[in-house]
């Protein structure tokens, strides 16, 4: 399979493309420092300079891939819109130029706290992380509207760590387990899902298994 990255010299990004790689999946690298990041000699990883506002850049990406795996990342302070705008740039390219399949990294704060009532909507939920979770929102909006076959993956904190295979899942709610999860499981989860297709059009929660 060809695989578009996005966010790919980021934490979650880096551990995406070892791990596809490994799989033995060919991986196409999004990014403003991929060259910087990335060395150009490893096998099947294919290093694309762009920006994720830009659309031309975005669709050229996309040419001839297979699925697209979003791991965009940036500031928690609400003036970075990199995660909504740039899902919104990469929603538009793929149904105009394919392909249909997007896993993308979210946040446990667009989870249902109940049936009627997200995470971060709750009283107590901590001020700090408000602006980004309604970044996640929108750029969740952005996949829900759409006619992709999505699947948004809303860890906790993020440790930078390999994977280990070892996580629990909840499809909508957040998953048991602590307040914590390994970027090389969310990685793990991601190439599994795009062979499985078990969460397609849905929110995902995750947790270390302990």
């Amino acid at each position: 399979m060809k695989i578009t990255v996005f966010g790919a010299t980021g934490m979650v990004g880096t551990h995406t493309i070892d791990l596809a790689l490994a799989h033995g999946h060919t991986v196409r690298a999004f990014g403003r420092n991929v060259f910087e990041k990335f060395s150009t000699e490893r096998e099947r990883l294919e290093l694309f300079k762009g920006a994720v506002f830009s659309p031309s850049d975005v669709e050229e990406a996309l040419d001839g891939a297979d699925a697209v795996l979003s791991a965009l990342g940036g500031d928690i302070d609400g003036l970075d819109k990199t995660r909504s705008l740039g899902m919104k740039t990469i929603v538009e390219a793929m149904q105009k130029v394919g392909p249909r399949r997007i896993i993308a990294i979210g946040s446990t704060g667009i989870l249902k706290a109940d049936n009627t009532t997200l995470r971060y909507q709750m009283p107590g939920y901590p001020k700090v992380f408000k602006a980004v979770a309604i970044e996640h929102l929108e750029a969740w909006q952005h996949l829900a509207k759409s006619t992709l076959d999505w699947t948004l993956l809303c860890p906790p904190e993020i440790k930078n760590e390999p994977p280990t295979g070892q996580y629990n899942t909840r499809r909508d709610y957040p998953a048991d387990g602590p307040m914590h999860v390994n970027a090389g499981d969310l990685a793990d989860f991601m190439l599994n899902e795009l062979v499985e297709n078990q969460h397609v059009k849905c929110r995902v929660g995750i947790a270390a298994k302990v």
